[in-house]
């Protein structure tokens, strides 16, 4: 029996070693590869050539979103499952739409995780059960969430911005020039119709980003 091979792809050591032990347990899956950022993840894919990848989102450098477009632009027939610390239902609809194949928050239980694997290895999509139910509430309340006119990266960015991380600090974290960064702001600020960091940091929590 051929066994699933999964790439990791998780900026925390200890995550990564844990959720090995638990994949290493299976019998018809093993971990093949690990990396700790987006860039060391799209390098490792090409490398290994695994069956599935686990990717967090929120990483330093391009972050996850980005890496799994560019994984997906390299290799259409990719399958990724993203295991991420966000509850809310904005950045799951993010990451399917981007093309990962399932979602799941780091407080699911193990057996979940293992379920999830093999749902997204058979070319299924995923969903925690949570996850899934609000975002069919917001589909059926038919709310429009205003941070869905950001790209990507501009999303990142107003996350950081909403966490009151600094143009230079959001620079050094995403490896971009604060001038970047700058560029970014003034974009996020204009569509969002936001002045200011109060502003942009009031919608994060008001579109269930942050908490109060």
């Amino acid at each position: 029996m051929s066994k699933i091979k999964v790439l990791l792809v998780d900026d925390h050591a200890v995550v990564r070693m844990g959720f090995k032990m638990l994949i290493n347990a299976e019998e018809d899956m093993e971990v093949i590869g690990e990396a700790e950022s987006g860039e060391l993840g799209i390098k490792s894919y090409k490398e290994l050539l695994p069956n599935l990848v686990i990717m967090d989102i929120t990483m330093p450098g391009i972050g996850g979103i980005e890496a799994i477009d560019r994984i997906l632009a390299n290799d259409k027939s990719a399958k990724i499952l993203v295991l991420s610390a966000h509850e809310d239902s904005v950045h799951p609809k993010r990451v399917l739409k981007a093309g990962a194949l399932g979602y799941l928050t780091k407080r699911s239980a193990a057996e979940e995780l293992i379920k999830a694997i093999r749902t997204v290895h058979s070319g299924k999509k995923y969903l925690e059960a949570s996850i899934a139910q609000q975002m069919a509430i917001t589909n059926l309340s038919g709310e429009n969430n205003p941070v869905e006119v950001l790209s990507d990266r501009e999303f990142e960015v107003f996350i950081s911005l909403a966490k009151g991380k600094s143009t230079n600090e959001i620079a050094d974290t995403m490896c971009l020039s604060p001038r970047t960064v700058g560029t970014h702001l003034y974009n996020i600020k204009q569509k969002l119709n936001a002045n200011n960091s109060a502003e942009i940091a009031l919608i994060a929590i008001r579109c269930g980003l942050m908490d109060p």
